[in-house]
């Protein structure tokens, strides 16, 4: 009878030593389990390129609006290669002087300009006329936006020299003293006879081609 009840007592000792062994071994694989999946989870996200790259755009389109610098100008609009420039940048390149007499609230002016032919800066940019059109660049026209939001407008043809010979400048310097940097450069206009369209403090240069509105109107 005493041994009977020793077996049984060694029995259930038994039972429950492998009742925790069993209880242990779940709970490491549990754990191992979620581990895994962590740190799965985390090399995929550090493997996944479309990740990295989604970053990249996303710094790239907040890079692509970011504000103008004091003293820069955006060209833009229908151009295969949006620039910015700056009084910096145009003092490199080769530069043209006119004499102006024009007149604005101030009464008459005279003054003597050095900078870049508006021309040149809008030909970096590559403005996309249709080609496929009989002088598809004078469907064309430039806006120039300076401070304040001041804006006027050029027909593409008075700025191009193979149809007008006019020199439209963006000026770096007036009667020989330099532009301050933070203004920017100042448009310079020597065919018309009021100042109106000297952009001071400009900032955008925008080509554009009329047959989106003309033909739109239809």
């Amino acid at each position: 009878m005493t041994c009977g009840r020793q077996n049984q007592r060694r029995a259930g000792l038994a039972l429950a030593a492998a009742a925790l062994l069993l209880a242990g071994c779940g709970q490491s694989a549990d754990t191992k389990g979620a581990d895994g999946a962590k740190g799965g989870a985390a090399g995929a996200a550090s493997a996944s390129p479309s990740a990295g790259a989604g970053a990249g755009a996303s710094a790239s389109a907040k890079a692509s609006v970011a504000p103008l610098g004091p003293g820069e100008v955006r060209v833009g609009g229908e151009v295969a290669k949006p620039y910015s420039v700056t009084l910096a940048d145009l003092r490199k390149l080769p530069q043209a002087s006119v004499e102006v007499k024009f007149t604005s609230a101030k009464g008459e002016q005279r003054h003597t300009y050095q900078g870049v032919l508006l021309h040149d800066v809008l030909k970096t940019a590559e403005p996309r006329f249709d080609a496929a059109k009989k002088n598809g660049q004078l469907r064309g026209f430039v806006s120039a936006t300076g401070g304040g939001d001041y804006r006027a407008v050029f027909a593409w043809a008075e700025i191009d020299p193979g149809f007008a010979k006019s020199q439209v400048l963006l000026a770096v310097s007036e009667d020989g003293v330099a532009f301050d940097d933070a203004a920017g450069p100042r448009l310079v206009v020597p065919q018309d006879t009021k100042g109106g369209r000297y952009v001071s403090e400009l900032n955008q240069l925008w080509v554009g081609v009329v047959d989106q509105v003309v033909d739109g109107a239809k």
